[in-house]
């Protein structure tokens, strides 16, 4: 099992290869987790989050994909990443910050055009990219205070994975 690298990249992902049925994979998942981790499957996909007493506004969840393309070995892909409602709303900020400079930048090079004045349009622009480098900052405040939960999940699927394995005599 590969360990997680000093500096956590935007979405870490890992590889774990088992000689063992999907279906049985799938069915050793069906189990009710330890706090204070919540455990959901969906047909091949499984996500482990964090119960809402022990979640903050930067906890991360695991979600595992279980597949396989030859008989009796499967392979589990993990990939780490923020809260989807989180995520969504970073984007849509970003979008937003990126709308506005867009246009802000078609207003300067239309009055320029025109020989008006752009100074507070060019203040706006400046404005937003001061917005744009809050937002990197703010994210990446984010992943260093989620690493400790980040580690936290994958030792609790390492434990998962190694009761599987242990049950199945690997």
């Amino acid at each position: 099992m590969s360990n997680l690298v000093n500096e956590i990249v935007l979405r870490p992902r890992f590889d774990i290869r088992l000689y063992t049925d999907p279906e049985i994979l799938k069915a050793a998942f069906d189990i009710k987790a330890k706090d204070p981790f919540l455990l959901k499957r969906i047909d091949e996909h499984i996500y482990i989050r964090f119960k809402k007493e022990a979640t903050n506004f930067w906890s991360p969840q695991l979600h595992l994909e279980i597949s396989s393309f030859s008989k009796g070995k499967s392979t589990i892909h993990g990939v780490f990443g923020p809260n989807p409602t989180l995520w969504t709303f970073f984007m849509f900020l970003h979008f937003g910050v990126a709308t506005l400079f867009i246009i802000l930048g078609i207003f300067a090079y239309s009055k320029h055009s025109l020989g008006h004045t752009i100074t507070p349009l060019l203040f706006g622009m400046g404005f937003l990219v001061v917005v744009w480098f809050s937002f990197y900052a703010f994210g990446r405040l984010g992943k260093a205070r989620g690493k400790p939960q980040m580690e936290q999940l994958r030792r609790y699927a390492d434990e998962l994975f190694i009761a599987i394995q242990k049950e199945h005599g690997q």
